[in-house]
């Protein structure tokens, strides 16, 4: 008799999970299942309390009999068997970058115009995508500085801040949309210079997107996380992020932003308000 190494038979709970991970192979990798996680890796509460009323109107939601695992699956926050999906450890996960390692984001101020300068405050955002989004408006507020200009009106002054929050915030929630989680560990990254911020997010240009049609041309990585951006109101419209940033800057009366696209990274620079 052979006395070869034995072949363990695999169990029930791991056939599932290889059936679900050859069933969404094609999949973005918003939808695929992340086999490391399961439910207790998602914030239950935030997806009740947050998350689902983002989706579902209210009278709905009182109506609503399904248990939370259903509701889920049905928002592809999980697999239908309970697999956390990209998106849903993204979304609402406790700790992302456990299972995404790319997932969180990177914030430096520096004194000065290089990576030489001082740093005088740094964080990194390793929250889920509502923490994240809170966190991040708040720190990017703390951190802009004002100056007065003449407003309308006779006698009237009025406080600019030296970048338009607007374009602040819609340069870091596309680059948190468009990044490549699948390929790149990578945080997001903002780095915040005396007469510039630079926000570069891992993932080039994806599908139709080239860097010649970058401004004219969607297409999506990771289409549902698009989609829970926009239902959670953190992008307006698809596909205006660019032209919803040059419109914030110019009404600031801003310089140009510029926008570097290369193979495998995507760059919003904002300069100033001279």
């Amino acid at each position: 008799m052979h006395q070869g190494t034995k072949t363990r038979e695999a169990t029930s709970d791991e056939e599932r999970l290889l059936a679900e991970q050859r069933r969404f192979s094609t999949a973005p990798f918003d939808a695929r299942p992340v086999l490391t996680a399961d439910e207790n890796d998602l914030d239950l509460r935030l997806f009740t309390t947050t998350y689902l009323p983002s989706f579902v109107a209210a009278e709905s939601l009182e109506e609503n009999q399904r248990p939370v695992e259903a509701d889920l699956a049905w928002l592809r926050l999980t697999t239908p068997s309970g697999t956390p999906t990209g998106l849903g450890l993204i979304a609402v996960g406790r700790d992302p970058a456990a299972h995404v390692p790319g997932a969180y984001l990177q914030f430096i101020r520096y004194q000065g115009l290089d990576l030489d300068a001082p740093v005088v405050d740094q964080h990194e955002l390793r929250g889920n995508l509502v923490g994240t989004a809170t966190r991040l408006s708040a720190l990017l507020t703390s951190h802009l500085r004002h100056k007065l200009a003449e407003g309308d009106g006779l006698f009237r002054e009025e406080q600019l801040p030296d970048y338009p929050l607007e374009a602040l915030r819609e340069t870091c929630m596309n680059a948190i949309m468009h990044r490549d989680y699948e390929r790149s560990h990578a945080p997001v990254r903002i780095a915040w210079f005396d007469d510039r911020i630079e926000v570069t997010n891992p993932g080039g240009p994806f599908g139709q997107v080239r860097p010649d049609n970058f401004d004219r041309v969607n297409d999506y990585r990771n289409p549902g996380l698009a989609r829970a951006m926009k239902a959670l109101g953190y992008v307006n419209r698809f596909g205006r992020g660019i032209w919803r940033i040059r419109s914030a800057m110019a009404r600031a009366g801003s310089p140009v932003p510029e926008f570097r696209v290369e193979q495998g990274s995507w760059s919003v620079v904002l300069r100033k308000w001279p």
